[in-house]
């Protein structure tokens, strides 16, 4: 998958109910098809239930299943003269997971439809209602598809309910949303989407939410703003990525626990936001905004604290922390330093996360990392990088920036400002545990929410060496400086040249040998200057950056003429496109080859797989992983329900999806874990 677009299922019409008596007992949604009476009146409308029980922990879906899954539906075989109206939904929950909104059923619950008794029929007259009931069943970590038939008698009669059956029926119905009177309106702007409403001024409403029955129209996952002003409820939403015109937005307001309205909206103006109402569009429920807010900002602190370890960091990490260490430094002055050199950290990740909101308001499907999407921008790192690892080694001082001597020796807080901002530049090339998850759900928060994990995140990496300049203690343990810092600077270069390597390596993939070629090209020129400009420095002569000067003009030549985009035909291995279809026979010839194969069986409906593709399988560590492994990745897609898929899932003792398979080069299969990790991939390319 190469962007994060709608996962809604496509073609899937998955079914509901199971027999009159229940479900099949290997169903982990139990389903009861009831009516209101067994003894309808020819002519009359009465009331079918098909009540739901899921298990622990599992859930079934709204109507509009979300980002992920699918609805139920019945095909009914019924009597002639006997018809059967569309299933009624009550009011859904939301789940949201990893970014990924569903709307479903996680307690039991019940879908009513109108049964309509043909005229003319004798009391005593036999009913059988029948139909063949498909639903689909979701865990936290499988989905799976159910279906059974579904049946009940009817004896044409003289349509008693008894007393129980209606309180059971009555308390059914007080859940199903209600139709509201009037039409609403909506506007549909770019990035946006408003509606407006009609409900009354007085009127008590409780964490009201707007779940869209249109598809393709909004964001689910984006958080709501909803107000009120007058008689109206203002909605706004974040539009969907490339929504299609519409006459009439249909969709369900809830008002209160249980309740709600069926909406029809059309075009027309909506008056400006009013008064904020509390609890209102939390992506789970009442608090699940700054639930998900503090859980996204604790995990960009610890992201951004743990990238500190990552390659491309420790080094300037670790020489900005030993600089504290010099004789004669007051507190004072380690204080401004470590403030000055957090600010740069922090106002860096803000101001990337100010773009990165920007792209993405404008349509772009920019997530993490999306500068290194762009070869342009890993030409201009590998350049970056290739300066500073010769800056470790000692070909050359660099004062300006807060580098080489000023690292170690330079005071005042430019210095170690600009070293921050430097740290979170070079930061960008790699990614830390935690940061994924973190960076995904602010994407989904308000824009100062959003703003504000940035800035957790800057924290985080700014952190170690804030500590260092405001406890003394910490200063005390560290090293006093001597000979051996300049040796430790070398050594530090190793892993920049490495981080160096491996971003030569990702313009490469990107752009194709030919752009590789030019950057790796580049990085020798820059590296001839540099060295010009390190043996003036040593000889103590004077010196000046005009012979770095050619090689700037060259490199800005060549991001001129690189395109902004990765070449096509080095793009073609990567993502989705470098998958192979399942087939059995296929499998088995890569095995008498003797590969490594990583075999994946996943569906459009299954928001675990959509979890597992977006956070470890389509991650570009893994693919780079595997490409230099010759590791085959195959991919069974079992959304319409391919029965050579289901007959190989049951012959490895599964019925769902997802399932994960590795085969070794000498064919031994083992089986991963449902939940997957970048490092589990990874590691099997070991």
């Amino acid at each position: 998958m190469t962007s994060i677009g709608r996962l809604i299922p496509l073609f899937v019409a998955l079914l509901l109910a199971v027999a009159g008596a229940g479900a099949a007992p290997a169903a982990h949604i139990r389903a009861v098809l009831e009516a209101e009476t067994l003894r309808p009146a020819a002519g009359s409308r009465i009331t079918l239930a098909l009540g739901m029980t899921p298990e622990r922990d599992w859930h079934g879906y709204w109507l509009n299943p979300g980002d992920a899954g699918a609805p139920a539906d019945i095909a009914w075989t019924l009597p002639r003269g006997a018809t059967v109206g569309p299933l009624r939904y009550p009011v859904p929950q939301r789940l949201i997971v990893q970014g990924l909104m569903n709307y479903v059923y996680e307690r039991p619950y019940a879908l009513l439809m109108t049964l309509t008794v043909p005229k003319g029929l004798a009391p005593g007259t036999p009913l059988r209602i029948a139909g063949k009931a498909r639903w689909l069943a979701c865990s936290p970590t499988i989905c799976v598809p159910e279906q059974g038939p579904v049946a009940i008698d009817l004896t044409v009669g003289d349509g008693a309910v008894t007393a129980a059956s209606r309180a059971r029926f009555d308390a059914w119905r007080a859940k199903l949303p209600m139709p509201l009177g009037q039409t609403a309106s909506f506007e549909a702007k770019p990035g946006k989407l408003r509606l407006a409403i009609p409900f009354p001024k007085g009127r008590p409403v409780t964490a009201p939410y707007f779940y869209p029955a249109t598809d393709g129209v909004a964001d689910y996952a984006a958080p709501q703003a909803i107000s009120r002003r007058g008689d109206r409820l203002i909605v706004e939403i974040k539009a969907a990525r490339n929504p299609q015109p519409v006459q009439a937005i249909e969709g369900l307001i809830a008002i209160g626990p249980d309740r709600g309205l069926m909406v029809t909206a059309r075009p027309g103006p909506v008056p400006a936001a009013g008064v904020p109402i509390a609890g209102a569009g939390d992506e789970a429920g009442e608090g699940g905004g700054w639930r998900t807010f503090l859980l996204a900002l604790g995990g960009a602190l610890l992201g951004g604290l743990l990238l500190n370890a990552m390659p491309c960091v420790f080094p300037i990490l670790s020489l900005k922390a030993l600089s504290l260490a010099r004789s004669g430094e007051t507190d004072r002055h380690a204080r401004v330093e470590a403030l000055a050199y957090t600010a740069g950290i922090v106002l860096s990740c803000v101001a990337l996360g100010l773009l990165l909101l920007g792209l993405r308001a404008g349509g772009a499907a920019a997530g993490w990392g999306f500068q290194l999407q762009d070869p342009r921008m890993v030409f201009v790192l590998l350049l970056l990088v290739t300066a500073i690892s010769l800056n470790l080694a000692g070909l050359f001082e660099l004062r300006v920036v807060g580098i080489g001597e000023a690292m170690t020796k330079g005071r005042g807080a430019l210095p170690a400002f600009w070293t921050g901002v430097l740290a979170a530049l070079v930061a960008t090339p790699c990614s830390g545990p935690f940061m994924a998850g973190a960076v995904g759900a602010a994407l989904l928060l308000p824009p100062a929410a959003a703003l504000a994990v940035f800035a957790g995140l800057g924290l985080g990496l700014a952190l170690p060496f804030l500590l260092v300049g405001f406890v003394p203690a910490l200063r005390r343990l560290l090293p006093k400086p001597g000979a051996w810092m300049d040796r430790l600077r070398r050594i530090l270069s190793v892993p920049m040249f490495l981080t160096a390597l491996g971003l030569a390596w990702v313009l490469g993939q990107q752009a194709g040998v030919d752009r590789l070629v030019q950057g790796v090209g580049a990085a020798l020129l820059l590296g001839l200057a540099l060295w010009w400009v390190g043996a003036r420095q040593a000889q103590g002569k004077r010196y000046s950056w005009i012979p770095v000067a050619p090689v700037l003009a060259a490199a800005l030549a060549l991001l001129l003429v690189t395109p902004s985009g990765g070449s096509p035909a080095a793009a073609a291995p990567a993502g989705e496109a470098g998958a192979e279809p399942f087939s059995e026979a296929r499998l088995a010839a890569l095995q008498a080859q003797k590969k490594p194969v990583f075999l994946y069986f996943t569906a459009d409906w299954c928001l675990t797989c959509k979890v597992n593709e977006k956070a470890a399988i389509e991650r570009p560590a893994v693919r780079e992983a595997f490409d230099r492994a010759g590791v085959v990745v195959m991919v069974g897609d079992w959304t319409n329900g391919d029965p050579a898929i289901g007959r190989f899932l049951e012959a490895q003792g599964r019925s769902g999806v997802p399932l994960y398979l590795f085969y070794d080069k000498d064919g031994r299969q083992e089986t991963l874990p449902q939940l997957l990790t970048p490092a589990t991939l990874t590691a099997l390319a070991a």
